[in-house]
This record gives structure tokens, sequence and C-alpha cells, in this order.
């Protein structure tokens, strides 16, 4: 088995042969969890506002929604929340109109809200989920969807993601046959029961503690838990493997042909897979309630790429906007330019600088720390930018930099047909020093220190200088091939929001 880790929750991911993978609906195929939990929000809010008092009257959180309604017929959802308040009301009658009289009436109430909101907004899909069931479908492995909604159908249908399943069972299914609800396993039994597998060689993924625990409970071959809140030790008592997003996870092929799931290191998706940060209920869900900490890249993040380094200046609206970040939450700027470069396109603030990725910090008392690592490469960075000057030359376009801690040979304005000659030309010269590695980002290719130092290594070493504490989050905003690093590195503890056309079709 392959370990691995998800914040201090310690995972295996077992190699067993899967045939099939089930997979829940809401917060794992569709993005409906923020529509539910806004319908539900607005029900027991008025609700409880009318029919209780002190504690139990407390506004409707993320926290009752997962653990009360989530993943569970909305009638027993109701139950459930309303006892957890010390508030009973009599069960009623499926056909009850909405109202605040009966269990099914207060669930009534909710679909109805729910079912208008699908209608006016629709319903938006997760696209790392549809590429990992496009991957499970070319290794053979079959897939079929749950849900203990009767909306399914129509939920899928809105989502463009209701023809990636050959098996659907949902609270229609669960209405005519009677089966319970989670955090019983009767709802993937059948699921596998159509499918024509056995629980043992099928992989269930649930977003919903109630989920896993059925998943559990039904035998099945591995259970797979999407945290996507920063809190993977609930889902983590019951689940072989918890990840941030099915991104995380890759198929793979055992040696008797049979295929598995494993844990995809690192996590690739594309620029059009991801949500928009500021209308995403999974970025809010992650940093609602807790203290930030926000990192950000410099070129092409807090300024547009441009074809000359040195006119890449903030704007004094930006400035203004990171001097008014700052007095909230700490700010760090970390690029990959030269400290004092970096400073200075800045113009200062009360901020924590990094330059050379992280080699080089000033702190906002004005405390400069140099990382030894980097240190002993500049001799040899400084033999490698010589050789590169003479050796590309006769290169359209391309120059060389010669940083503190990296020599960046830069090849924005090189025509196109000469790049693969100077890549030659820059490999040949690192290929010569053990000392160096190559990395790329944006039109440039950049000679570092051949030692474990990257951004994200920047940022949690700087999470560390600046006395954050453990449960801090870190928001990382980036732009480039060498912001991925930072992206990974935060993947299971923090945020990463990347700066990027939508429609741009790079992985990050």
């Amino acid at each position: 088995m392959t370990g691995c880790s998800f914040g201090d929750v310690p995972m295996d991911s077992p190699n067993n042969p899967i045939d099939a993978v089930i997979f829940d609906t809401d917060g794992v195929v569709t993005r409906t969890a923020s529509v539910h939990f806004a319908a539900w929000k607005r029900v027991f809010d008025t609700f409880l506002s009318s029919h209780a008092r002190g504690d139990a009257a407390a506004e409707f959180t993320d926290a009752d929604y997962r653990h009360h309604v989530d993943g569970i017929g909305r009638y027993d959802g109701v139950d459930a929340m309303l006892r957890s308040r010390g508030i009973i009301l009599p069960w009623g009658d499926p056909q009850d109109p909405p109202g605040d009289t009966t269990v099914c009436a207060v669930a009534n109430t909710k679909n109805e809200a729910f079912e208008q909101t699908v209608a006016r907004d629709g319903v938006r899909a997760y696209e790392t989920t549809r590429g990992f069931i496009d991957r499970l479908h070319a290794a053979g492995i079959r897939t079929a969807v749950i849900s203990a909604s009767r909306n399914c159908r129509m939920v899928l249908e809105a989502a463009g993601m209701d023809d990636l399943f050959e098996v659907r069972v949902d609270g229609l299914d669960q209405a005519e046959l009677g089966f319970p609800g989670k955090p019983a396993p009767d709802v993937f039994e059948l699921a596998a029961e159509r499918l024509g597998v056995e629980p043992s060689r099928a992989a269930v993924v649930e977003d919903a503690i109630s989920g896993v625990s059925a998943g559990r409970a039904g035998g099945f071959g591995l259970v797979i838990g999407l945290d996507r809140s920063l809190n993977p030790a609930p889902l983590a008592e019951h689940a072989d493997l918890v990840v941030p997003d099915a991104a995380d996870l890759e198929v793979l092929t055992l040696s008797d042909g049979s295929g598995a799931i494993g844990i995809a290191s690192p996590p690739r998706c594309s620029i059009s897979e991801l949500p928009e940060a500021l209308d995403d209920h999974d970025f809010s869900r992650r940093t609602e309630g807790r203290s930030l900490a926000v990192f950000l890249d410099y070129d092409g993040t807090l300024t547009p790429v441009v074809p000359r380094p040195e006119d890449a200046r903030i704007s004094p609206e930006m400035h203004r906007t990171l001097v008014d970040l700052s007095e909230r939450v700490p700010v760090a700027i970390v690029s990959g330019r030269d400290l004092q470069d970096v400073i200075a396109m800045v113009g200062g603030g009360p901020f924590w600088f990094s330059g050379s990725h992280g080699f080089d910090v000033l702190s906002p008392d004005g405390d400069r720390i140099e990382v030894d690592l980097g240190a002993a490469s500049r001799p040899v960075l400084d033999t490698a930018s010589t050789a590169l000057e003479g050796a590309i030359g006769h290169i359209s376009g391309a120059w060389v930099e010669r940083k503190r801690f990296a020599t960046a040979v830069h090849y924005r304005a090189t025509p196109e047909e000469m790049v693969d000659e100077l890549a030659g030309i820059v490999g040949a010269e690192v290929s010569r020093h053990e000392e160096l590695r190559l990395a790329g980002g944006k039109k440039i290719f950049e000679l570092r220190p051949a030692v474990d130092w990257h951004k994200g290594r920047a940022i949690t070493w700087l999470m560390d200088a600046m006395g954050l504490e453990e449960d801090v989050v870190a928001v990382f905003v980036g732009d480039d091939l060498t912001d991925e690093d930072g992206f990974v590195e935060l993947r299971n503890s923090g945020v990463g929001v990347v700066v990027a056309d939508p429609g741009d079709p790079d992985a990050m």
C-alpha cells in the first residue's frame, strides 16, 4: 500500500481491484450543496425563530447541515435537525403542503425553495469529477450515482451529467421500495446490485459523514471521502481515503489488468475545471470563521505579465488594496524576483517580502533572513550565467538575468522556431552542474539550486517565521507554473487561487 497524509490524518491508499464506482450526487458530482444549504437555512432559520427559544433558536449552520441533513432524505433530515434542538413534530404525510406543523410540511417547504432555485439559476457540475469519471470509463470501470433526493434526475440533467452513469438510485427508489436511508448502506448496495457488481469490487465516493459510514457498513472495497472544508477527521473515521477533490484521485492498472484507484501526486486539473473563487461555496466553507494569512505571487498576479519585467509595476489601486488587506490579515508577497527588486516594484509596505522563491526574506519590521540552502549554489550560478550569455547571443530576443539565488533565461520576444534550440542550450548547461536544476515558467527558463525548496516550501517556512498558529488557513494566489508547488503544498491545509483566463487549457 502507498502511504499518504491529509493534514494530520494519516491515510492508506489500498490497491484493491475495482470494477465500478458509485458516486453521491450533491457535493460530489454537482455543486448543489450550496443550493441545498441555502434552502435549508432559509427554512430552519424561519422555523426556529418562531418555534424555539434560547440556544435552540440559534441559526442553522454549515455544521448542522453536515451532521443532520447532508446526504439524508429530506424528511429524515428535518426530523433529525429539529430533534437536535429539542423539537419533536408529528411526522405528517408526504402530501402535506409546505408549512410548519409536521416534519413533511417543513421538508416540503425546503423542496419547493430548492426547485425554484434550480429552475432559476441552474446547476453547476464539479468538472474535476467529470474528468475523473472520464478516466474511469477509459479504464473500463463502470459508474453509478445515488442520491437521497427525489430531484436527482432533474439536478443531473441541469448540470449536464446525467449521461455519465449506467445506474441511478435516488429518493424515488427509496419511496417505492422503502429501504432505509444513509447511514444504512442500502442505497449503495442497490446501485451495486443493478450494476451486477459485488460491493467488495466497488468504490463509494461521498462527501457526507452519513455516506462514508454507509459505504463502510456495506463492505465496499474502497470508501473515498471528499473533504471540501479542511476538516477531514470526521470522514476519515469511516473512509479508506480522504482527499479534497476528485482531481486528487488517479486510476491505476494492477498487474492482473484490473483497475484500481489511488491518490494522484501531485493532483492535476485544467484551469477550466476550477470554480470561480469568489462565488464558490467550498471556498467559503474552508475559510468561514477562520483566521487567514494571504500569500501572493507578483508577476501575473498583482500586475499583468508584460514583455519587459522592469515595466511590471504595481498600480496605486492595487497597493492600497494590499495595505487595506494587511490591516485585517498577514500578507506576504512571494516572488521569483530578487528581494530588492520585488520590494522596489511594490513600493514597500507593511508586508512580508519573499524573494528568489523564498530564499531571501524581509519582515515588515525590517529583519532580513536568507535561507542557507541556496547560498552554496551562488558561485555555480555565476559560472552558468557567464556561459549562457556567450552561448545564446545568436538567439533573437533571449537574454540572461543573474538573480541572487537563480539565473533566468527570458525568451518572451524570441521567435517560436528558435525556442527549441534555446531550450537545448540551457538544458546542456544545467547538465554540467549537479548543484543546479532547471525550472520553467511563462516564457522563462530558470536555473535554481538543486535543493528541496520551492514556493510551497517557502510558504510553509514563512508561516512559521510569521508566528502563525497551526489553525490559520493560508490562501495562496498565483498564476504561473512556478506557483504550482505552492498550490500542491497547501492542498490539504489551505486554499490555492489561480489567476487565469477560464479558457486557458494549461493544467495547474
